[in-house]
């Protein structure tokens, strides 16, 4: 069994502590909602945007869709790697992560309500140290929340989501894992979930060794309570220099 031992890890968290996250509201000029948010070393544009129509399967049903494109800089790591239109065609990681992010925030948004409309999010990695898709998922909350208030639409925000990495690494439980942690971890998992402590999604991989349902546990268990911490710096930063 995994134990969340008190010794402090490379950057000096404890086990049990977030990197320091800051969210920068209304980062672009023009998106009807934006920012930047700070992971650690983790840093996310998030944008989103509200168009009146729908994509072709859906018109004429009266309700609205929300769906996520996701990138990453070709320096946002410590090597470069190739602009995807480079080549043509989206990745299959990057089309795995804009996929998670969408169903994230469809999970708290009234569709019916919100009518043939589309809310586009874009999430931006301009610096990856771990954690860029449970930091978009984050970030795109808000500014999708900021966009909604910023049209009087805030009321068909039904819930709050955010996310966060959880894994085990030299047989201890770490929470929030930055990049040199989730390449040496032996559980990796990432955790979403609702201000009503239900999960939008659960992705857990054993990278050396399977692990148990107690582990499980666990994990879900040290996820929650960061994420918690997430919600109250997500509620800041929608109210940040609301419009009156």
């Amino acid at each position: 069994m995994a134990s969340i031992a008190p010794a402090r890890r490379v950057d000096g968290r404890l086990p049990n502590q977030l990197r320091p996250v800051k969210i920068v509201a209304d980062y672009l000029k023009f998106a009807e909602g934006s920012v930047l948010i700070r992971v650690g070393d983790t840093r996310v544009i998030c944008a989103a945007t509200i168009e009146d129509r729908v994509p072709g399967w859906m018109r004429g049903k009266g309700s609205g869709w929300v769906t996520a494109e996701y990138s990453m800089l070709p320096r946002a790591g410590t090597e470069r790697s190739q602009r995807e239109a480079s080549t043509g065609r989206v990745g299959g990681r990057t089309h795995e992560i804009q996929r998670l992010i969408g169903r994230s925030l469809r999970a708290v948004i009234d569709l019916p309500r919100l009518g043939e409309r589309t809310i586009t999010l874009d999430c931006d990695v301009i610096q990856a140290d771990g954690g860029t898709r449970t930091a978009s998922i984050t970030g795109a909350y808000v500014a999708l929340a900021r966009a909604l208030n910023r049209y009087g639409m805030g009321h068909l925000v039904t819930a709050q989501v955010a996310a966060v990495s959880v894994g085990i690494a030299d047989g201890r439980l770490l929470l929030d894992l930055n990049y040199a942690e989730d390449s040496g971890s032996e559980v990796d998992f990432n955790v979403v979930m609702l201000d009503s402590d239900r999960f939008v999604e659960l992705q857990g991989t054993a990278e050396h060794k399977a692990f148990g349902r107690d582990q499980i546990n666990q994990m879900v268990d040290l996820a929650a309570a960061g994420i918690r911490q997430l919600f109250a710096l997500q509620q800041e930063a929608i109210r940040a220099d609301a419009p009156e």
